[in-house]
């Protein structure tokens, strides 16, 4: 089945895919999160438009073109062709699709997919190495101190360990996908933009004159690995029922949503070294497609071995809560942007976030 839905998606290759203002008509019976006392409206963050001049300001824009251009800007990075705003819609602004608004602000956290605290720099590099298959970032690095110091401009004013309307992605029920119904799917909704193979495409942007965009991968060598959160199958349903298609965003049901992210996910995909240490304390969710720590891992799809220094594809585990050393945070007196009033006051939300 899945043969045939590439060979009929082939045949319409030539149907144009075109990137347009996407129409938000998502009619989703799951709400986002709800307004508790620590819940912040994200229109409190200013927009990119009200970036300073200076340095500073040369700094941010630079972390806003690295999440834009990520696999041209890192090239030795990155393995796949996703950006960072393949999956932070938006440059990280539109709400319940993985929004990055008062990221920042939530960091250090305790993340138990890895069973300690981890720093923000930590939480890029997870996204580097798992999502976008490629290899760690050196934290003191200016690249990495440019995305920082973006992601703490999209948490200026959100008030430490504070939580912001529209974060993360709302939950679908849960449903059992069926690749089978996933093919034809796939070919009527995904193909004209991703590809019959689902290897990706450059998408031309509609009235614009600006370079097209590439559709990525969503299998193959060139796509996420399986130790990114969207080769989870309730994860990619409710980006799939959130976002997608582009132009579209909202038009498939929940059950739809489902099918296609289990036909997607039935695909090769790249390995990730190290994911059986993932979830130490035997807590995986019930959908990580590979094994952990008494979890037998759902429906593992073929995996691509990835060559070279699978250490660099790896972020060291931190040190267990009780073990942990404060230490000196990213920005003072040593840092280029250490002028900066918000990015100041984000680093020291930082220091006093909860986990």
């Amino acid at each position: 089945m899945i043969a045939v839905a590439i060979a009929f998606a082939a045949a319409l290759a030539g149907t144009a895919c075109k990137i347009i203002s996407p129409v938000r008509t998502v009619d989703i019976h799951v709400p986002s999160r709800d307004a508790d006392a620590d819940t912040v409206d994200g229109s409190v963050v200013p927009p990119d438009s009200s970036m300073p001049s200076g340095p500073l300001g040369a700094a941010l824009r630079r972390g806003r073109a690295l999440l834009e251009h990520t696999p041209e800007s890192l090239p030795r990075y990155v393995g796949s062709n996703l950006r960072c705003e393949s999956c932070h819609l938006d440059g990280g602004r539109r709400p319940d699709v993985l929004p990055l608004l008062g990221a920042f602000a939530r960091y250090p956290r305790f993340a138990e997919r890895t069973g300690a605290v981890v720093t923000i720099e930590d939480r890029v590099n997870y996204c580097l190495t798992r999502s976008l298959t490629g290899r760690r970032l050196p934290p003191s690095s200016r690249e990495m101190e440019d995305i920082v110091s973006y992601l703490a401009y999209l948490s200026t004013g959100v008030p430490a360990g504070a939580h912001v309307r529209g974060e993360g992605i709302p939950r679908l029920p849960r449903l059992t996908g069926d690749p089978d119904r996933g093919s034809p799917l796939f070919v009527a909704n995904c193909a004209r933009c991703h590809g019959a193979a689902g290897q990706g495409a450059q998408v031309p942007r509609t009235g614009s004159a600006t370079p097209p965009r590439l559709a990525p991968a969503l299998w193959g060598a060139r796509s996420f690995s399986i130790g990114a959160g969207l080769a989870r199958i309730e994860r990619l349903a409710a980006f799939i029922r959130l976002a997608m298609p582009y132009d579209r965003p909202g038009t498939l049901s929940d059950q739809d949503a489902f099918d296609l992210a289990a036909y997607i996910l039935a695909h090769p995909r790249p390995d990730l070294p190290g994911k059986s240490r993932d979830w130490p304390g035997g807590n995986a969710p019930a959908d990580v497609p590979y094994a952990t720590r008494g979890h037998a891992g759902l429906s593992p799809p073929p995996l691509i071995r990835r060559a070279g220094d699978t250490a660099a594809m790896m972020v060291p585990a931190p040190e267990p809560a009780e073990r942990a050393v404060p230490r000196t945070p990213p920005y003072g007196s040593r840092g280029r942007t250490s002028g900066s009033v918000h990015v100041r006051r984000a680093a020291g939300d930082m220091r006093r976030s909860r986990v």
